[in-house]
């Protein structure tokens, strides 16, 4: 048996391996490095992909989302809300641009933004919802969406986790998350659902004017060379990772089902074992298990990683410490949001190995190791 990983890069790329040399050499023979015919070309294929207008690379998800609220606009003490439940990443930059991160309560079930929640949040300072698709199911961004509309808000997605995510509405139209709300924004770090060989972002948009500011915005602020309008940054996807993206893009809906197989078969494992709670699948939109996230009842997490790394098992905790407690916002204990279910997902979530190339053997070692432990 191959060793367990909680992602597979490796075995993906030898099954892509001469598509990949051939896109890489390519660029290394036209020495065009930096943006270039193989930037513009993945551009458009994910924006086709997407059904989004415009799709702007730039150099890692964090940029993105620092360089979309920058193309909105928000000021020094706007108010941004996002969920607490999340990666850094995405309340970092709300301190970084010196905005006011506003926590609110994610759902038990999906760990996903609760638009009741989000509500009672607003306040005249409030300027922008950061709804997180987070571990590939995506946020309840209908309810978010009239919300939104209803208090004049800008909508960030961050989808990070979610590329290739189907959102079913109840009209029976379909978008793929991070083209619902005004800006999306994704990561390709090597391990995301569509990952580059390095650092790379995109920003997706179908408003010309968000696009083309968020353009200038990632490369100096220049709307030519040498004319800088607004105050920008310097963030661009290399051809290299284009490149090698647009191989990888003509799989992601392969590799996406691959995933759901292996949660599929998960499920199935657990299905019986009070103690495990398996990922819930929203209905209104298709689930591509960024993550695979158990939630445990009754069962000592330490030990139970313990007992899987004795095994050569990985397991990873997404996430231990939530956003309001994290020593960079410097909230006392006085200013506290309180977010019961935040910190209750805490203390229980545990996510297993989930990647393209997880094969049956793996995964019956892996389940067998995890009902072991609990029996």
């Amino acid at each position: 048996m191959r060793p367990i990983q909680m992602v597979d890069t490796k075995t993906q790329y030898l099954k892509i391996k001469k598509e990949v040399d051939d896109a890489v050499l390519q660029v290394m023979e036209s020495s065009s490095f930096i943006n270039g015919p193989a930037v513009t070309a993945f551009s458009q294929s994910l924006s086709a992909y997407l059904g989004v207008k415009h799709v702007i690379p730039c150099a890692n998800g964090t940029d993105a989302l620092q360089i979309a609220m920058m193309a909105l606009g928000l000021q020094p003490g706007d108010e941004v809300i996002t969920p607490s439940f999340t990666y850094i990443a995405t309340t970092e930059v709300i301190g970084l641009l010196k905005l006011k991160p506003v926590f609110v309560e994610v759902d038990r079930r999906t760990f996903c933004m609760d638009p009741v929640a989000l509500r009672s949040a607003i306040t005249p300072r409030t300027k922008a919802i950061v709804p997180v698709h987070l571990y590939g199911q995506a946020a309840p961004m209908e309810e978010i969406l009239q919300l939104a509309k209803e208090y004049n808000l800008f909508i960030i997605e961050d989808n990070a986790q979610a590329i290739g995510g189907r959102y079913h509405f109840s009209d029976g139209t379909t978008k793929m998350t991070g083209t619902i709300g005004d800006i999306g924004c994704t990561s390709f770090y090597p391990s995301k659902n569509l990952g580059a060989f390095g650092d790379g972002g995109a920003l997706f948009t179908n408003d010309d004017a968000l696009a083309s500011r968020i353009t200038m915005i990632a490369n100096h602020g220049q709307s030519k060379r040498y004319y800088h309008d607004v105050v920008g940054c310097n963030s661009r996807l290399d051809a290299i990772q284009a490149a090698i993206l647009s191989i990888k893009l003509k799989q992601l809906d392969r590799y996406n089902a691959a995933r759901r197989a292996a949660a599929d078969f998960y499920d199935q494992a657990f299905a019986s074992c009070a103690s495990l709670t398996t990922p819930y699948r929203a209905p209104y939109a298709d689930h591509v298990f960024h993550q695979y996230t158990l939630l445990l009842d009754g069962i000592n997490r330490d030990e139970l990683v313990a007992y899987l790394s004795e095994r050569q098992i990985p397991s990873m905790i997404y996430y231990p410490v939530p956003g309001h407690l994290q020593k960079m916002f410097g909230l006392s204990a006085n200013s506290l949001p309180h977010l019961p279910v935040t910190d209750w997902l805490t203390e229980r979530v545990i996510s297993l190995p989930i990647h393209t190339e997880l094969d049956q053997e793996q995964l019956s070692t892996i389940t067998g190791a995890v009902l072991e432990f609990i029996e």
